[in-house]
């Protein structure tokens, strides 16, 4: 079954009442996964750090932004119980060892490496440690990088999934690199999916067609709030649709049609198909033309339509009327 991953990231706003509200809302729609960002500000950040976007004017720094972010172990595992309470799984993505630690104590599943953190090996190494699997997003990385990666995990035995990502919010249709979904499974052999960034339902509908296994995507209440990823999110009655599209796409990947057997629609051919008929009121004898049939329905009243090009030039046997249909005993 797809994966449907509700991205939370920071749009709790470091408030742990609309963090518990994130998770019953993408329950709600459909989510299989509820997944929030792990921040441990001293342990990832500084006051060098820059914003990416300008968002806030109540963070005098990136460093504050995440301090405010940040929760508790017990917070944590109020979030984590939950998720488990609405059956849906719960997941973070660690920004640093410490985060990994934290989490490790809440007792998540799996782990989700953000596009920033795929060519961090030392929290990859931590994280390889607990033995659970990882899911790769690869917003930021070349090929070149994305191969060294993969084979630290690779040599390490870790189990991972790679989601094709664009690490720009919002992402236009012309950077969804949907190509490249079909380029990570030939090129790695492992399970892939697609971590998405555009505020449309298009691209994760898209990508399931592909293949992708995985779908990630960012969930806001409103797209007029406030947060750094909030144009790059959807809204939960579209994340209710995608959900409902993407199950219906998994249904029909399931079940392939032959298009070479069409035997079931055969009485619905002899319904629709046409017989060849005259247009007009002709004597014995008249040369049919092009000019002189028309095709009705249904077929098997006459010459079927398809063979119209047999009759052209043969004489009528016996005078037709207008709309009659046109047989073989009618020919001479």
């Amino acid at each position: 079954m797809i994966q449907l991953i509700a991205e939370i990231g920071q749009a709790h706003e470091g408030s742990l009442g609309m963090a518990h509200a994130y998770i019953a809302a993408a329950a709600k729609a459909g989510a299989t996964t509820v997944k929030f960002q792990t921040h441990i500000a001293n342990a990832e950040s500084s006051n060098y750090e820059p914003f990416r976007i300008p968002f806030t004017t109540q963070d005098a720094s990136r460093f504050a932004y995440w301090k405010r972010m940040e929760f508790s172990l017990e917070q944590w595992k109020e979030l984590k119980a939950h998720c488990d309470e609405l059956g849906v799984e719960f997941m973070s993505s660690p920004f640093s060892n410490a985060a990994v630690d934290l989490l490790e104590e809440v007792g998540v599943e799996r782990y989700k490496i953000g596009s920033g953190e795929v060519t961090n090996f030392l929290l990859l190494e931590r994280i390889v440690q607990t033995k659970k699997p990882i899911l790769l997003s690869s917003g930021m990385s070349s090929y070149k990088e994305l191969d060294a990666t993969v084979a630290f995990l690779a040599n390490k035995k870790a189990d991972f999934s790679i989601l094709q990502c664009t690490t720009a919010y919002p992402t236009s249709p012309k950077n969804y690199g949907l190509n490249v979904l079909a380029e990570l499974k030939e090129r790695y052999r492992v399970p892939i999916g697609f971590s998405d960034h555009s505020s449309s339902i298009a691209a994760c509908i898209a990508a399931a067609t592909l293949g992708a296994e995985l779908l990630e995507f960012h969930v806001v209440f409103d797209k007029q709030q406030f947060g750094p990823d909030v144009s790059s999110s959807l809204n939960f009655k579209e994340v209710a649709t995608l959900v409902q599209s993407v199950r219906l796409i998994e249904t029909a990947l399931q079940y392939p049609v032959d298009k070479s057997d069409h035997s079931e629609y055969q009485a619905l051919k002899n319904i629709f198909e046409k017989s060849l008929a005259v247009n007009k009121d002709l004597a014995a004898g008249h040369v049919l033309t092009f000019e002189d049939l028309e095709a009705k329905k249904p077929k098997g009243y006459g010459i079927d339509a398809c063979k119209f090009k047999e009759v052209m030039g043969k004489k009528l046997s016996r005078d037709l009327q207008q709309w009659d249909f046109l047989t073989k005993e009618d020919l001479k």
